[in-house]
């Protein structure tokens, strides 16, 4: 079975990261990443992954009236937003939660308060409209 592991953040973060962390802690952040995708490579268990770009450079599309609107981001009203995701193919979801609680140990900063709970968002993928449970 397919699952997605979605890491969450916000724009907040993300300028966090780009704006006050040294480029030794991103090299870190970095390596663990790699080191975490290439161990689910070797176990045959990666299918994708991808970060995605901040917030900012996003785009909603809604409906006004019957008519697609566009609103640029990021969303005032939105704190946090999916920032990447992996998508893993294992035995099961105890195995999928294995696999995500592994982030928990994602370097950061020494003092660095992330201001939220640290969270990853784990969902099964449905391969067939039946297997969707509506």
């Amino acid at each position: 079975m397919k699952y997605m592991i979605m890491m969450m953040g916000s724009q907040k973060d993300l300028e966090t990261i780009g704006g006050s962390w040294s480029a030794e802690d991103v090299t870190a952040l970095h390596e663990f990443m790699g080191k975490w995708n290439n161990e689910l490579v070797e176990t045959g268990e990666f299918v994708d992954a991808q970060g995605l770009s901040q917030p900012a450079h996003a785009r909603r599309i809604s409906l006004r009236d019957g008519a697609p609107v566009v609103t640029d981001g990021p969303y005032a009203e939105t704190q946090e937003v999916l920032v990447g995701y992996t998508t893993v193919d294992c035995a099961s979801y105890d195995r999928a939660t294995e696999i995500a609680a592994k982030l928990a140990n994602t370097p950061y900063p020494a003092g660095h308060d992330l201001g939220r709970d640290w969270y990853v968002d784990i969902r099964p993928c449905a391969d067939s409209f039946e297997e969707l449970e509506l």
